[in-house]
């Protein structure tokens, strides 16, 4: 499973991206089309047409990451298309990459350790 600093905010483009875009043409995106800046620390999520594939362009430090994820069977639970990203959790995420919808109530809460003394 990925692991990023969970400090880093996720935004989902929403609807279908040419996924044959590499880091330049999905940086371009992030910049032009949503006006965020590729080089935050935040993650940017895409996904094609048929939802079987996704890719994931994340900034550290001093180069991008490009994550790609193909499903063999099955497809993700993708938002309907959308000029603006959708800003996720990096839980929402999760339920995404697991095959969950993002209004999926079966997950357990989040819970909070508590002091006993």
């Amino acid at each position: 499973m990925l692991s990023f600093a969970t400090a880093s905010p996720v935004y989902l483009a929403c609807g279908a991206t040419d996924i044959r875009k590499s880091i330049d043409g999905l940086a371009a995106i992030v910049q032009e089309q949503f006006d965020l800046d590729p080089f935050s620390s935040a993650l940017f999520v895409f996904c094609n047409r048929r939802r079987d594939k996704l890719k994931i362009l994340h900034w550290d430090t001093n180069g991008f990451w490009l994550y790609y994820r193909r499903l063999e069977r099955g497809t993700f639970e993708w938002p309907a298309s959308g000029t603006t990203p959708l800003c996720l959790t990096q839980r929402e995420l999760r339920w995404l990459l697991d095959g969950l919808s993002l209004t999926q109530r079966q997950a357990h809460p989040r819970m909070s350790p508590e002091v006993v003394i």
